[in-house]
């Protein structure tokens, strides 16, 4: 029964603020943690590289993201914010408690939370981005691509629920532990940050091991056949990692859109099974798109309804544009109706959003009749720094 109540889904955004006491001056310990060793599949994912884990890197079962606003306006007072929370991160992903632990002196609150003592890794990633806003407060040079995305078409944005000048997506296979994360690096930016909102998602919608199976989304229907491949090296350098074009902090990095998007379930439901798959383009069990027999058998875009889902936003309906998804079902119980608080937590990273997601969202808002059963309700772009080396932290040219 230990064993299963480690693994169930948490609910409550709440779970990620933690309590408001400031942390101690032991919280940060600049020493490399020797990796916890998985007791089951899932053990560490290297946090330091080229290229921020989380991205490209195998998609875990579990979500918890969080926005932050900033409740200071010094750099070098967020630079070191960012310190802190980097050596938090490079001890929570090896899976080690932060600083001097759950334990301490009786009369200090302890470093670490808890919650997560003698659990492994689990394959935990966290990823850091920064919004517009970030760089309006702090009066820093923007990325030239970083700009508020434009208003798309039955959007209904949720201000409570969009933007926020710093974000964190925690993936891990235990719930618990991506919950652990987030909840302890809020605690660190007790006074700095605090969390504007906050995301819990389970049963990955999209993959980046093509050789795995496919997922599905809350529809039923496969997705994310076509995503780009975390080994294909050339498609994450053409589509995803920022190069010369950006500034020195960015390369390596990626610029992250974040859509919630509603799913009106019931009325799907009652929706037949040849009106979704003509919706889709796809065959609901396969997968197979029209015209083809296999899930990832070439698509034939002249088989599909003009209007269908899959051929609106092919590359080769849009010119090539190619973005890697990463996206989470969520549910969040029921609404005052009685209905369902469900849908897809949308994840998308890009070398340019002009090229990336905007484009694709254009066309899917102008004509997509999925649109029917669905809708945006809260919506961000951060862009992403590059990875963090040994001795170093996230985002760290940027302060220089």
């Amino acid at each position: 029964m230990a064993d299963l109540s480690r693994r169930r889904l948490l609910t409550g955004a709440g779970l990620a603020v933690g309590a408001g006491a400031a942390a101690g001056a032991g919280l940060v310990r600049l020493a490399q943690p020797e990796p916890v060793q998985a007791a089951v599949p899932g053990g560490p994912i290297a946090f330091h590289g080229a290229h921020q884990a989380g991205i490209a890197t195998p998609v875990q079962d579990r979500l918890h993201f969080a926005s932050f606003d900033l409740g200071l306006d010094d750099p070098k007072k967020v630079a070191e914010l960012m310190r802190r929370w980097t050596a938090a991160a490079e001890r929570m992903t090896t899976g080690q408690e932060v600083g001097t632990g759950a334990t301490g002196a009786e009369l200090a609150p302890p470093d670490d939370t808890g919650e997560a003592l003698d659990l492994p890794a689990s394959r935990l990633t966290l990823t850091v981005g920064f919004g517009p806003t970030f760089f309006e407060k702090l009066k820093l040079p923007a990325p030239d691509r970083l700009k508020e995305l434009p208003h798309f078409p039955a959007d209904k944005l949720d201000p409570a629920r969009s933007g926020g000048d710093i974000c964190v997506q925690a993936c891990a296979d235990d719930p618990q532990v991506a919950v652990h994360a987030v909840r302890n690096l809020a605690r660190i930016a007790f006074g700095a940050a605090s969390v504007r909102w906050s995301q819990l998602g389970f049963g990955k919608t999209s993959s980046t091991t093509p050789e795995a199976q496919t997922p599905r989304n809350l529809m039923g229907f496969k997705d994310g056949t076509r995503n780009i491949a975390g080994s294909d090296r050339a498609a994450l350098d053409a589509h995803v990692w920022v190069g010369q074009e950006g500034p020195e902090w960015l390369r390596g990095g990626s610029y992250l859109v974040a859509r919630r998007i509603r799913m009106h379930i019931e009325t799907w439901d009652r929706t037949s099974l040849k009106e979704q798959e003509d919706i889709f383009g796809r065959t609901k069990r396969e997968g197979a798109p029209y015209g083809a027999a296999r899930e990832h058998d070439p698509v034939p875009l002249d088989k599909l309804p003009a209007d269908a889902h899959v051929r609106l936003a092919h590359p080769d309906s849009l010119g090539g544009v190619t973005i890697l998804r990463r996206g989470y079902s969520f549910t969040d119980g029921s609404d005052n109706l009685g209905r369902l608080e469900a849908g897809l937590f949308f994840l998308a990273y890009q070398r340019d959003p002009e090229k990336g997601f905007i484009p694709i969202q254009r066309a899917l808002a102008a004509r997509d009749p999925l649109n029917e059963y669905i809708q945006h309700v809260g919506s961000g772009i951060w862009a992403c720094p590059g990875g963090v080396r040994q001795g170093s932290f996230w985002g760290e040219a940027l302060f220089s």
